[in-house]
């Protein structure tokens, strides 16, 4: 007689597993605690209305009338303060970690005197040490409510700045703050006004216990090339060619050290600096006669990429509120499909042997 027995590493099919949690819930039903849990606690999983073993009943209801005591924090784990032994890769200084673009509304003082509320971006960063794990982020953002409502200055940021290192104790800070800050312009000649809006950044930084107060400015203006005005012009008068030079609009993103021992740079004063330098700012109110007049002002200030550099360099050079600065100008061409490039750096604090990959991409304005 011969005997077929089942190959035990033959894969049962649906019925057959169905069958047997038929019969394992069967088991299960009469099953001691102890036995599920000898043969596996999972089991208890797989019958219905029995509870998983050694698993605590727990509440689905939001628990509306729930105080937290002082007692019941302390026994909150908090893994960030923990030892440096839950540290997770190399045990190396971090220069720099917090938050970034946390956003609120902050009151800054115009140089005529008027109170503006901003929407303000800010960015809050300390140092840490190697043996330490972590920080408490939402330390950061309680320091700066704590000045949130007074009038921005130096002063006020300086303020938020010194409570958070002693918060985080931590020894390298940075606040920067970022807001799209309006101011009236007048039209060249139709006696219309209108909001121009510039991108500035305040940022404070304390490095090894020495501090540095910088303020960014995003400047956008017109540039007429000037090889081809002059080819435009060579086409006309040996021609009788009509011809247009091409000009785009272009932008500089000017970051100064400012020096505040003495009287205050203003954001006006720096937006004043840049157009004294470039004046062919692009224009908020038009009518005929200023477009006339804003083509006349291009002719009259041609400026090759490197031509706008040293112009607001200049002009920087001979402000006395100013230490340090960068100028990074793009002008995004309407002959080529590529932008022209440059930067200028005065002093150390700007100094800087590589450049962020995507530095040239952020300096664009939409309209």
């Amino acid at each position: 007689m011969n005997f077929h027995t089942r190959d035990v590493n033959e894969t049962p099919d649906r019925d057959e597993a169905a069958a047997a949690l038929e019969t394992l819930r069967a088991w299960a039903k009469t099953a001691s605690e102890a036995e599920i849990t000898q043969l596996d606690p999972a089991v208890a999983r797989l019958v219905p209305g029995l509870l998983p073993v050694n698993y605590p009943s727990l509440s689905r209801e939001y628990p509306e009338n729930f105080a937290v005591d002082e007692a019941y924090k302390a026994t909150l784990p908090d893994l960030q303060n923990g030892p440096s032994s839950l540290i997770r890769g190399a045990k190396q200084q971090i220069q720099h970690v917090g938050i970034s673009n946390f956003r609120l509304p902050i009151r800054f003082h115009s140089k005529e005197g008027a109170n503006l509320t901003l929407e303000t971006s800010v960015t809050g960063t300390v140092s840490l040490e190697a043996e330490k794990k972590g920080i408490n982020m939402s330390r950061i953002m309680r320091s700066f409510y704590k000045h949130a409502e007074r009038t921005f200055s130096f002063e006020v940021i300086e303020a938020a700045l010194d409570d958070y290192i002693t918060d985080l104790d931590s020894f390298d800070a940075r606040i920067q703050m970022r807001f799209s800050y309006p101011a009236r312009v007048d039209s060249l000649r139709s006696g219309l006004s209108g909001y121009q809006y510039y991108d500035i950044a305040l940022e404070l930084v304390e490095t090894n216990g020495v501090r540095q107060k910088i303020m960014h400015l995003d400047y956008v203006y017109s540039s007429t090339c000037p090889c081809s005005l002059e080819l435009s012009e060579h086409a006309r008068v040996t021609r009788g060619q009509l011809a247009t030079p091409h000009s785009q609009r272009s932008v500089a993103r000017i970051s100064v050290e400012v020096d505040c021992n003495t009287d205050c740079l203003w954001f006006e004063d720096l937006i004043g600096l840049c157009r004294q330098a470039v004046p062919t700012e692009t224009q908020v109110m038009v009518k005929r006669e200023d477009e006339q007049a804003f083509a006349e002002l291009n002719a009259a200030n041609p400026i090759f990429v490197e031509d706008a550099a040293r112009l607001f360099c200049e002009a920087l050079l001979a402000d006395h509120h100013v230490g340090d600065f960068r100028v990074v100008a793009s002008h995004q061409e309407s002959l080529h499909s590529h932008d022209a490039v440059s930067i200028l750096t005065e002093g150390p604090t700007f100094a800087a042997q590589s450049l962020d990959p995507k530095l040239f991409n952020t300096l664009f304005h939409v309209g």
